[in-house]
């Protein structure tokens, strides 16, 4: 299974380094767009941004880019994209090359194919690897995976966190199989409402929208 798990090792070591202030993330130069990215063979069409909201089609989901948001799918596509996985959404709140003095939050959305993963039978499963290369990284878990409801369908949800001296940085990602695809959605941010604020934001097609309650794990 270890050869398959590049876009989780290079996803969490992106978002390590791109959220830690001032520091510098993979490639600082670059402002690449996710509009014009083109599909690579054996993988769905990666979706696209259209007036400050990612779309996807083909696993019928949209996520709404909060405004003033950097971009930055082209960039990690470069580095994990493989014949059996792809980086469909890489959205930074500031350029991951600018310093703050806040924790920079993200979102970054992946598809890999399910056959990568030997054993694999339901979306808990992948929290196996994802969970160990999180904490190679320092964060601690805080919340062991468990259902977790968006727009009505089940997904399954699991929360870290990892001390960053006098700031906490908080990653929830969420994980569903879709269409042969384990398909996962990684939030990032200081506090746990803002992390929530940006799961808001993810709609599934199909689905009547109605008020959202948040799901917390106590």
């Amino acid at each position: 299974m270890r050869r398959f798990r590049i876009v989780i090792a290079c996803t969490v070591s992106w978002l390590c380094c791109a959220f830690v202030f001032g520091q510098q993330a993979a490639h600082p130069s670059s402002d690449s767009s996710s509009k014009h990215s083109p599909s690579i063979k054996g993988l769905p069409e990666p979706g696209s941004i259209t007036n400050n909201a990612y779309r996807n089609n083909y696993f019928r989901f949209s996520y709404q880019v909060p405004f003033g948001w950097v971009d930055r799918t082209s960039d990690m596509r470069d580095d994990v994209e493989s014949g059996k996985s792809k980086v469909l959404l890489a959205i930074f709140e500031r350029p991951p090359a600018a310093s703050g003095e806040t924790i920079n939050s993200a979102v970054v959305i992946a598809a890999e194919s399910a056959d990568s993963y030997p054993g694999l039978k339901v979306a808990a499963d992948y929290f196996g690897p994802l969970t160990e290369l999180t904490e190679s990284k320092g964060f601690k878990v805080v919340n062991e995976p468990y259902e977790f409801l968006v727009d009505g369908r089940p997904l399954v949800r699991g929360d870290f966190s990892k001390d960053r001296g006098k700031l906490e940085m908080l990653q929830t990602s969420l994980v569903t199989l879709e269409k042969g695809y384990v398909l996962s959605f990684t939030f990032l941010g200081g506090t746990q409402d803002e992390v929530n604020d940006l799961i808001a934001n993810l709609r599934f097609a199909g689905r009547k929208k109605t008020p959202r309650k948040v799901e917390e794990k106590k």
